[in-house]
């Protein structure tokens, strides 16, 4: 069990989030080479330093944003209202439609977009979609309590996190929640597109 957060534990998490979702907007009002680390501190309201307290760089605070999303909710909690006999996938699905609201999917695609215009940024992706994997499998293997072989939750949240990367990056055509079929008249819905990926590893493929 993870020891409960301090105040100052708290208070860091709100400065590194702060710097992060400032490197956020400036990139997508300026693009990333419209900005330094200058307009980030100011916009934020910290110093040069506080920034170098906690990103190397402004593409790592821009990345930080969506990690930080990723863990923002008491991964712990998600699925304590399941039965014990569900299975890991049936946990699973649960938990990726907890992490990937709308709101979420949007500002995802949003930076995946980015990194296809700014290079720098392209290493992070992986980060980010590393972290999402790592929440489910932490979550999933207390939730098995060790009822299945070692290295099955891996393989299980590797084959859904990797199956949604084609969605953001545009190689499938899927719409997200909110989006219309006049904007995307042959693309299917997210959530057919979600249902079918599952019923796949369900059939075993």
């Amino acid at each position: 069990m993870n020891p409960k957060p301090t105040l100052r534990d708290k208070k860091k998490e709100a400065t590194a989030y702060a710097l992060a979702k400032s490197s956020f907007e400036l990139a997508l009002e300026l693009g990333m080479d419209g900005f330094i680390v200058d307009d980030v501190v100011q916009k934020a309201g910290y110093s040069r330093r506080t920034f170098a307290n906690y990103f190397s760089c402004k593409e790592e605070a821009v990345a930080a944003y969506f990690i930080g999303n990723a863990s923002r909710k008491d991964q712990n909690n998600l699925l304590a209202d399941l039965p014990q006999d569900t299975t890991p996938l049936d946990a699973l699905y649960k938990l990726f439609k907890l992490q990937f609201t709308s709101e979420f999917l949007h500002q995802l695609r949003q930076f995946v977009s980015l990194a296809n215009q700014y290079p720098s940024l392209e290493p992070y992706i992986l980060s980010v979609f590393r972290r999402l994997q790592i929440a489910a499998q932490e979550v999933l293997e207390q939730f098995t309590h060790g009822r299945y072989a070692d290295g099955y939750t891996h393989l299980l949240a590797g084959a859904v996190y990797g199956a949604f990367v084609p969605i953001l990056d545009g190689r499938l055509n899927v719409m997200l929640p909110g989006e219309t079929q006049d904007e995307r008249p042959d693309a299917i819905s997210f959530d057919q597109y979600l249902n079918s990926m599952f019923a796949y590893l369900r059939k075993g493929f």
